[in-house]
């Protein structure tokens, strides 16, 4: 049972607004320990620790309220000139604003927060006493777990093989009955023999008094990252998508002006849907005058109209600014410099931008990513950088902004550069691509090169990075989301990572190709330019067909191919595409149009290769095709074909 029943609707709210009120304390003190004379900031800090003391008494959060009162004693402090503000007070402070944000994390599993940590506590208290501040134990970001955990997994059936079915768990499905714990799960000991599971709560609340620890969280633990009020999986192992998922917002907040006009275009919307019905009757009465065709003409002219206003409405109620999410780097930014001993500013640019709210959980990761990377191997330390000629702080810029019907975000340093050489060099040595490869790569191909899974230019991996999977997170993660990515650098100077993204996720602009008199829909983002296919032109090059466009050998590659289809007719032209590994000419038979797709999601059932469905005017149904998925199981497939297979991504609609 929840320890705040009666006060849900008090708890989702304190939960929202403390968390924004502390993202906004984070920022002030990345703010403050550049300015730490600016009252203004100390001021703001001082009255956000207690504004978030106050609701937690209302919660009567014992532990967070002194958490924070000791933090907002210290502040007054500051703020009065008593104590001056020193990098070791620093790192007390966002301790214990990393404290408050892990009990945030316990109010939203319905559990009083337990306290803080001894020594952020034990330090609070002495800075208070007058005592010379020193450095506190980092706080974990996930709880302490036993090097070999305790395992939960499902009971197999008397006599049955293990990992057989879960015949208690089916017969509670079917039944509607409960199974208890102790029956349908057994606990695994490091040796692998199975022993009873204890018939105990999976989750004992904290002694808080007796200073136990112990965490209330699943066995694998929980990131920082992880959003309050979101519920844990209690899985013992997962997927990390399906945790995101779990732990994704459903709510959003909307100004209310926008809603304002879309009830607006709605009422106007009903107003022509009656003049519609009234030019309806006459119609049917036998009036089929000029004057009244030219009446209807006009009703559903502006109907026309109306919708499409109504649709633009009711997108930008799902836009948000990305302020929002830009504001949680400069602490990441700031943690991860003073550990690795350098100065780095991160300056923000463009937060009031707009973006797609489906999209701004899905740029957490690569931005993190990012800004990670220009912290740890794009800036150099301060002795580098002035050996350079640099000034000692290293900016890293951070910048969003709309061009047309894209959104543009930049990560930029002015660090050490990349070399294309040394990457090609590196490349090479891990057996990534072989010498011949490396020699017909431009120097674009090459720093692409970074995006590949296992590719790092660190012999050795550190705490932070270094194992060859954050780059490719970022690749990743940016197609998914129907964008692109380019690498800009230059040894010495720095290096620019831009990311081209689609205003919104919901209508996707595609280019309608014929494969006979199926049509097909292609992303237009991919979508380079449309050519006729001359076949007396095409060669063969290592046993694949090949065009030569503007000097460039591009291979060709027949739809009907891709999709498992009998190839009826030849192809008559070609769609040259692009994309962040290679640039090929799709052959199809023809072209139907253009068209901005209203993207229907294939949830319970989506084939490999298939982005989601679309309707044209005329009803039909058109699959969105998802190239990068095609172009995959091109490439497997071949090799099943040496083996007798057929088998291909889109062959049962054939």
């Amino acid at each position: 049972m929840s320890d705040f029943a009666g006060m849900e609707d008090l708890l989702r709210d304190f939960l929202q607004e403390a968390g924004d009120l502390l993202s906004d304390v984070d920022n002030k003190l990345v703010e403050l320990e550049r300015s730490p004379a600016d009252r203004q900031l100390l001021n703001d800090i001082f009255r956000g620790f207690h504004t978030i003391k106050g609701g937690a008494g209302f919660l009567n959060a014992v532990e967070l309220v002194k958490l924070c009162h000791l933090t907002e004693n210290l502040f007054d402090k500051l703020r009065n000139a008593e104590m001056v503000l020193t990098p070791s007070l620093m790192d007390i402070i966002m301790a214990a604003t990393q404290g408050v944000r892990q009990m945030f994390a316990e109010i939203g599993q319905g559990v009083q927060p337990r306290s803080a940590e001894a020594e952020i506590l034990a330090a609070l208290r002495s800075v208070l006493d007058g005592q010379a501040p020193g450095k506190p134990a980092e706080t974990p970001e996930t709880p302490a777990r036993p090097s070999k955990p305790e395992t939960l997994v499902t009971s197999p059936p008397a006599g049955g093989a293990q990992g057989g079915p879960d015949w208690h768990a089916l017969h509670a499905a079917v039944s509607g009955s409960q199974v208890s714990r102790a029956t349908s799960l057994t606990a695994v000991s490091p040796a692998g023999a199975p022993v009873a599971a204890p018939a105990t709560p999976a989750v004992p609340a904290p002694n808080v008094e007796s200073g136990e620890m112990r965490p209330h969280f699943p066995p694998e633990g929980r990131r920082a990252t992880d959003k309050p009020g979101a519920v844990a999986s209690g899985a013992v192992s997962g997927r990390r998508a399906d945790e995101r998922a779990a732990n994704r917002e459903t709510t959003i907040r909307v100004d209310t002006a926008r809603l304002d006009q879309v009830l607006n275009l709605s009422g106007e919307i009903g107003l022509t849907k009656n003049r519609l019905t009234s030019l309806r009757a006459d119609i049917l009465a036998g009036r089929s005058d000029s004057e009244t065709l030219q009446a209807l003409d006009q009703a559903v002219s502006q109907l026309d109209l109306l919708v499409s206003d109504l649709q633009n409405s009711v997108m930008k109620t799902r836009m948000q600014p990305i302020g929002r999410l830009f504001q949680k780097y400069p602490r990441i930014a700031r943690d991860l410099a003073r550990q690795l001993g350098k100065d780095v500013e991160l300056a923000l640019l463009g937060e009031e931008t707009e973006v797609d709210k489906t999209m701004i959980e899905d740029l957490a990761d690569p931005l993190i990513h990012l800004i990670r990377n220009a912290v740890d191997h794009g800036v150099e330390a301060p002795d580098e950088r002035v050996l350079a000629g640099k000034p000692e702080k290293s900016v890293v810029r951070l910048e969003a902004r709309q061009e047309g019907d894209h959104i543009v975000l930049i990560v930029a340093d002015d660090g050490r550069g990349m070399s294309a050489e040394r990457i090609r060099a590196k490349a090479i040595e891990k057996n990534i691509i072989s010498e011949e490869e490396a020699n017909t790569l431009d120097d674009r191909q090459s720093l692409n090169l970074i995006f590949l899974p296992g590719f790092s230019t660190m012999s050795q991996a550190s705490a932070v990075s270094g194992r060859g999977v954050g780059m490719d997170v970022v690749k990743t993660n940016i197609q998914k989301l129907n964008g692109s990515i380019e690498i800009r650098s230059e040894p010495g100077k720095g290096s620019v990572f831009i990311i081209s993204l689609p205003l919104t996720l919901a209508i996707l602009p595609v280019l309608l190709v014929l494969l006979g008199e199926q049509p097909f829909a292609l992303p237009l983002s991919m979508v380079r330019e449309i050519l006729p296919i001359d076949h007396s032109a095409m060669q063969e090059v290592g046993g694949k067909e090949t065009l030569v466009v503007r000097g460039e050998i591009l291979p060709v590659i027949a739809l009907s191919r891709l999709l498992g289809w009998p190839q009826v007719q030849q192809p008559e032209y070609g769609v040259l595409m692009q994309t962040a590994e290679r640039s090929f000419i799709l052959a199809v038979d023809n072209f139907a149009g253009r068209d901005d797709a209203v993207i229907k999601a294939l949830d319970d059932f989506r084939p490999r290769g298939v982005a989601g469905v679309t309707t044209l005017s005329n009803g039909q149904i058109v699959l969105i095709l998802d190239m990068k998925e095609l172009l995959a199981d091109l490439a497997s497939n071949a090799e099943r074909d040496t083996r007798g297979s057929h088998v291909r991504a889109l062959e049962l609609f054939a």
